[in-house]
């Protein structure tokens, strides 16, 4: 059986699972047109409307529509209603998307904290400048609740990692000492609401990143698979914190179609592991042993430590070439 037949929807992350730069992941579009169950795409990505993601999402080959989209913007909106009265003057540093979410939700979006904001909603914004975060600064000192779309402090560019939501947050926090409710990953909302969308009982979540969605899956309680196309790479689970530990494991997301007991953290590929003070010993294998499967021999053994391992120590020729990448 399959991983996907144990499951009636997906919960897609976008970049580094999806895509990245906009340019497709191999073998995700294929899989995710063949997968025969829905797919919800949610991202912690504020700068686009929903429509604008369909229409990326569309413009690689997914059939995608603005309701298969869940955002940290829509996501903040909810979180701010719970404050909020419909008409009430709200303060948005972000783009204007998310200015455009906040006024179809009926408040008024205001420009400056003289006009009493009684919530300011921070999403990534390039454009936005020290002034504009001055105007944040000053409404949440005169007690305006402060929510952000999400705390991610890096953002996946072709060029490397660039400066994430949550870096800027740090500065109005900094500036205030008041810490927003953050209203994306890795709070589970978000999944809730995704799998709500499509009336989903076993939804799979797949993702790339252990501290945004594979923490959320934990958090809403759902099961997920890592995908390692993205952030977190073969060090970062081995030294994952049980909250931020996925069900299962992969190169892609092409193992969507693979056995899930084969996906899951244990002996395969012909390895071992065992420990040996508080190192790993990864021994055997065959010239067909993959770097996947040596990951999931070794993770097996890693996350039944008290603390992180300090080595991961190859023996033999097979083990040395699985884990010749993982750094």
């Amino acid at each position: 059986m399959s991983l996907l037949r144990a499951h009636d929807a997906l919960l897609l992350d976008l970049d580094g699972t999806v895509w990245e730069g906009g340019r497709a992941i191999d073998g995700a579009v294929e899989t995710i047109t063949a997968a025969g169950v829905p797919s919800v795409y949610i991202t912690n990505n504020a700068m686009r409307a929903p429509q604008v993601v369909a229409e990326k999402l569309q413009a690689i080959g997914l059939d995608a529509t603005d309701t298969d989209v869940v955002t940290a913007a829509q996501a903040a909106i909810d979180v701010a209603a719970e404050h909020l009265q419909p008409g009430d003057p709200v303060y948005i540093v972000g783009t204007p998307s998310f200015k455009e979410l906040a006024q179809a939700a009926g408040y008024r979006v205001v420009d400056s904290a003289d006009e009493q904001p009684k919530a300011v909603l921070q999403g990534l914004d390039p454009e936005a400048t020290w002034a504009v975060l001055s105007e944040a600064a000053l409404a949440i000192r005169n007690g305006a609740t402060y929510v952000a779309s999400n705390l991610d402090t890096t953002l996946p560019d072709p060029r490397g990692l660039l400066v994430g939501n949550g870096s800027m947050v740090a500065a109005v926090v900094s500036a205030t000492g008041v810490t927003p409710v953050s209203a994306g990953k890795p709070q589970g909302a978000m999944f809730v609401t995704a799998a709500q969308r499509v009336g989903a009982q076993a939804p799979l979540t797949v993702g790339d990143r252990l501290d945004t969605d594979i923490e959320g899956a934990n958090a809403a309680g759902m099961p997920s698979l890592h995908v390692l196309t993205g952030v977190s790479g073969h060090i970062a689970l081995l030294e994952a914190v049980k909250e931020q530990r996925p069900t299962y494991i992969a190169a892609d997301m092409r193992a969507l179609h693979e056995d899930p007991a084969t996906l899951r953290p244990g002996a395969q590929g012909g390895f071992t592991a065992r420990v040996d003070g508080n190192d790993i010993l990864l021994e055997r294998g065959h010239a067909e042993s993959t770097s996947v499967q040596a990951l999931r021999t070794v993770l097996e053994v890693a996350w039944s430590m008290k603390r992180p391992a300090d080595l991961i120590r190859p023996v033999g020729d097979h083990a040395a070439r699985a884990v010749s990448d993982w750094w």
